[in-house]
């Protein structure tokens, strides 16, 4: 979220799409053939999603320089600049514009969430700068930049998971924390501090407590110490196997506002999913 809460935006960039159901179809086996940038864009009469697959023709990369169609990235050892042509589903309206992501941090490993799964929060902490031609927009704000990769499908290594990152605690310190159930049934939690100096600091995750299901029904819990009364501020994203929302919670005894992101995998992998999917993500060969 920015510093004038009223806007947010997430972007995610997929190679081998992992919750496209042409990749699926596909058999998987070619993840350069599957990617796309998704944009998720939240304020005031300026909601947008963005989520176009593209194949390999679209494709275009080297360890500096990212690219899908029109879009693409340039990391220049210091920020990261994104420029978007896009257009939002349903109504094809342009989402087009600069993105700059200037890291307050930079962290030196990534973390195994999974026997095959793995997580690296590059930038736990930046400063961003939104400035968009269509929708006419520009702000600036608290921005975060991570990845996520693994060896199998996601949903052969989890049935589900609740992911909150929070950050303005004390000493300037921000947390990520990680809880939910690996597809054998095993629990999983992983928490980390993150102190500002680039360095990463493995806390305990308190059990977890449910939270009101969405519209769809999916089912969110999150990790917070008995005592404390977690609140639901608002709702972003509510699909019938992913919820995305801002909270208020507490972490470590401090009182935080956090975001919050619940993934049913159990319910991503049904069919009639899958067949909804395409209504949010067209492709274009």
């Amino acid at each position: 979220m920015s510093s004038d809460s009223r806007f947010g935006i997430s972007i995610i960039c997929f190679v081998g799409s992992v919750f496209s159901p042409y990749y699926y179809w596909a058999g998987r086996d070619d993840p350069e053939n599957h990617v796309c940038i998704n944009v998720a864009l939240y304020g005031p009469h300026s909601n947008r999603w963005t989520m176009t697959e593209r194949g390999r023709s679209a494709l275009w990369r080297n360890a500096e320089h990212f690219a899908v169609g029109q879009s693409h990235m340039h990391w220049d050892g210091s920020e990261l600049t994104l420029d978007l042509v896009e257009r939002a589903v349903p109504h094809l309206t342009p989402v087009r514009g600069r993105i700059r992501l200037i890291p307050d941090q930079l962290t030196e490993r990534p973390h195994t969430l999974a026997p095959k799964h793995y997580w690296w929060p590059h930038a736990p902490s930046a400063r961003i700068e939104v400035d968009l031609d269509r929708p006419d927009l520009t702000w600036q704000g608290d921005g975060y930049l991570d990845q996520n990769w693994g060896d199998e499908p996601i949903e052969d290594g989890f049935s589900r998971w609740d992911w909150l990152r929070a950050e303005g605690m004390s000493g300037g310190a921000g947390a990520v924390l990680y809880a939910g159930e690996r597809r054998n049934g095993a629990p999983f939690a992983l928490g980390m501090r993150f102190p500002g100096d680039g360095s990463c600091e493995e806390i305990e995750v308190p059990p977890t407590r449910g939270l009101k299901p969405g519209f769809w029904g999916v089912g969110r819990s999150i990790p917070v110490a008995t005592e404390a009364e977690p609140k639901i501020l608002k709702t972003f994203e509510d699909s019938p196997f992913y919820m995305r929302s801002h909270v208020e919670t507490e972490i470590g005894g401090e009182a935080v506002h956090a975001m919050h992101e619940s993934l049913d995998l159990d319910r991503f992998s049904s069919r009639v999913v899958k067949l909804m999917l395409p209504f949010r993500m067209p492709r274009i060969r």
